[in-house]
Parts: structure tokens; sequence; C-alpha cells
């Protein structure tokens, strides 16, 4: 086990104040652990979920405190000592102590990393309009209310990139009443993510909601007003050219695997970490989309940007800590909230040989079920969350399918289920 019973009363340190560490420190003290909890974090707000950034905080459906994550008072009654708008600048393995950005040094016996990622930065911002007033990325809550005060029906919003976090800005913008274009490297949207049927039922569903999708377009500049102040045009590499009045960049995730780096830790894609969650250093764990470690479902080692994933890790993490039995792997999912389609992945799509289409996407209620041989590797479900909840164990189970049944929507999924789980072998 990674912490013996005896240690439960040693200096617990958490750095990140996002859903994973957050996590952490209340489950690690409702596992028994005794001693300091101390969460670290830059932001200055209360710690608050990100996922509605992009959803209904961003619409204006939901308040900044119904995001937080937990209450003022609940940090105060289990012991955690909450530092909000302090940064960790340095980790000494060998005195055990971080070093923050005023001048303190808070002193650990098992130390978490749960520093999350960074918005990717886009090359052409890079430059001189990164400082624009009308240019942001989409990661906090300052960004998203940012964006929010902008939405303004009848100006142009330019976005740059057709992931989630792209289309989901696009839905809640073009319901404002603005006029919205998505550019897209790739040849399509969701690319990285979904199968070619799967993103092109999204393009068409903005396409006649009003959105224009632009795919293999780049951004070469942007063009600033005459103060300097604001962006007012996107260059593209085909030579195309858009006026804008609001700009947002959603490009990807850097992990934040600086601190880990600095201090010897092995990094490789994100902080890497054994089964059991540690890193390269016994007493210094990681968890959440910062990390890279092998999952058993998979075969293979993975880094997953996922709020439930980093939910699992931080609960795994802080039962090893309190000398629990370790939890298995849970399958990663997804979501995304668009117009009114609920769309939730499960499992991950790489290495599938053929797609199963189950249902219809003209009544936007369907699955996409990624394959190798009879083997469920992922499944995407648009407006179908009985299909998702037993996909999850299709794939966690590795249980085999008949392709044909499976696209048979007369044969209830939960029917392949069993049947499967009574072959042999």
């Amino acid at each position: 086990m990674s912490a013996a019973a005896d240690s439960l009363n040693d200096r617990l340190v958490v750095i990140g104040t996002g859903c994973a560490g957050i996590e952490l420190a209340f489950s690690a003290r409702n596992a028994g652990w005794t001693g300091p909890i101390t969460l670290i974090g830059e932001e200055p707000d209360n710690p608050y979920q990100r996922p509605p950034l992009s959803k209904a905080f961003l619409t204006g459906e939901a308040a900044a405190e119904s995001l937080q994550l937990r209450t003022a008072a609940l940090y105060k009654s289990s012991k955690i000592d909450l530092q909000t708008g302090v940064r960790a600048v340095s980790i000494d393995r060998e005195t055990k102590t971080v070093s923050l950005g005023d001048g303190t040094a808070t002193p650990y016996d098992r130390l978490v990393l749960a520093t999350g990622g960074r918005a990717r930065p886009l090359p052409a911002a890079e430059a001189d309009a990164a400082a624009a007033s009308n240019y942001f990325y989409l990661r906090t809550m300052a960004d998203s209310a940012g964006i929010r005060a902008r939405l303004t029906p009848g100006e142009s919003l330019v976005i740059v990139g057709g992931g989630y976090v792209g289309l989901e800005v696009a839905a809640a913008a073009v319901k404002r009443g603005m006029r919205v274009t998505v550019l897209e490297a790739a040849p399509r949207v969701l690319a990285r993510v979904t199968a070619p049927i799967v993103s092109g039922f999204y393009e068409k569903v903005h396409r006649e909601a009003g959105v224009e999708i632009l795919t293999g377009e780049q951004v070469e500049s942007f063009a600033l007003s005459q103060d300097g102040q604001r962006i007012a045009e996107v260059s593209c590499a085909s030579g195309r050219r858009l006026s804008a009045d609001l700009v947002v960049a959603g490009i990807g995730l850097l992990p934040n695997a600086e601190l880990a780096a600095q201090c010897g830790l092995a990094v490789d894609d994100g902080i890497v970490v054994d089964a059991g969650l540690r890193t390269s250093d016994p007493d210094i764990f990681a968890i959440g989309d910062c990390t890279r470690y092998f999952s058993t479902i998979y075969g293979r080692l993975v880094r997953i940007e996922s709020v439930p994933s980093a939910l699992e890790q931080a609960r795994k993490a802080a039962g090893l800590l309190c000398g629990k039995a370790v939890r298995p792997d849970a399958v990663p999912w997804f979501w995304s909230d668009q117009y009114d389609l609920n769309l939730k992945m499960v499992g991950l799509s790489s290495g599938y040989d053929h797609l199963v289409l189950r249902g219809s996407l003209e009544q936007h209620s369907f699955s996409a079920f990624y394959l190798a041989d009879n083997r469920v590797l992922a499944v995407d479900t648009v407006n179908r969350p009985v299909e998702f909840n037993l996909s999850k164990r299709l794939i966690a189970e590795h249980i085999p399918v008949d392709a044909t049944l499976l696209a048979d929507e007369a044969v209830p999924l939960k029917h392949l289920l069993e049947a499967g789980q009574n072959q042999p072998g």
C-alpha cells in the first residue's frame, strides 16, 4: 500500500484547487487522514467547477456561487487549510517543502500534484494580439465572465478551434444572436475524438443554427484596431479575412507539469505516475489532467482530460494514502451540451477498425460504437443516457458483441451485454 496507517497524522499538501485537488483533500479526510491537510491554489476564487464555464455559466443560466465545489464553511469544519491566490513556485524534495510565490514555504510529508492544465496558446496570437481586450481563451471563471459580457446580438464572433469548447461557445453565442464563425484547422470538427459521421452530424446541427463552420482553415495573423487595443480582423492562411468583434481560441490543453519537471520527477506529456498514482518520488502523487498513467483497460499509457476521471483518480489516491484497497480503473468519459443535444462519450476510440451506428441522426438520438474486432473501445451517445450507462460496462468488462445485432435497435443493448457475459473465455 502507498501509505501505512501510522502515517495518517502526517502533513498532506495538495497543489491545485480544481476538482481533483478538492476531491482528494476531502476524500482523504473522510478515509481517515487525521493530520494537517493544506490546499494551495493559484486562482483567487473559492474553488469551482470548470465544465459549466462553457455551458450554463457562459449562457447566464448558472451563477458563480452555484459552481463552488465546497462551501467555505465545509473547509473549516473538515480542518482543511485552503490557500487561494498563491502560486507554488518550486518543490524541494530533500527538505520536503513547497516554496510559494508570497515568499513562504510549506512543509509536507506527502505531496499531491493536482496542477491540471492550461489553454494551449494560439501561435498567431503570441506576438501582440494576446493582450487585446476582445481576445479570450476559456479556462477560468474570469475568462468565461469576460466572454459572457461580450456576447452581443448582431456582433461577430470568430472561434478558433472546433473542439468541445469551441462548439459549446458557438452554441451559446448564436443563441444570443451573434454572427458566429468557427475556424478549424483539421478537415472536420471534433476530429481528434469522433468518427467522421459524428463530426458531420455536429457540423450540420451548427450550420442549421446559423453558425458558419470553415474547416481546413488556419489562422495566420490578427489585425488590430487603430488604437492597438482590440482585434479587428482575423487573417487565414487561405487568404480569407474575417472581421471580428470578439475572438475566442480553444485549441486544446497543455498539462501543467513544470513544477514536477523542475524538481526532477519523470514527465512525458504530463507527470508520469504508476498504478498507485505515485510519481518517481514515492512521497509525491499526481492526479487529474496533468498525469500520464498506464490504463489497465486499454493496456497503454494515457493522459485523460476529463472531470470524471480526475475525480476517480482523486478518490483512488486518497484511499491509497490512507492504506485502503486499490480502486480499479474506471472507464473515462466526457460530456458536452450543445443546443438540445447531450453528448456523452465513454472510452477511448483510438485503434478502432469499424463503427456501428445505432439510432437516428435525423431524430438527434443515436449511439456510435467504436469497435476493434468484436470489442467495444468507445461509444458516443447523443440523447441516449441508458445506452451510455450500459456502454460503460461493455468497455470496462471487455464484453464481446455482435456488430450486426448491435446495429439492430430491435435488440435491446442490455440483452447484448448479458449475452456477451455468458460467452466462454
